[in-house]
């Protein structure tokens, strides 16, 4: 697996578990007093997650002149 795929990968799973996190704790919210914790971080991830996937095109766009 050549570096440019790898972090293709990487991106890609990156985003999966911030969004993943962020549905997880809106979906199941919280408990208590973690509650409002939770869901700052919950919001946290998904501003991180769709910042990726921004990232991610940005990265395949210019990485499309670099041979595999």
């Amino acid at each position: 697996m050549s570096l440019k795929a790898f972090h293709i990968f990487f991106i890609a799973m990156s985003i999966l578990i911030t969004l993943g996190f962020a549905a997880w704790v809106l979906v199941g919210g919280g408990v208590g007093e973690q509650q409002s914790s939770l869901h700052l971080m919950a919001v946290f991830s998904g501003l991180l997650g769709i910042g990726l996937i921004g990232y991610g095109i940005h990265f395949v766009r210019k990485s499309r002149d670099i041979i595999i």
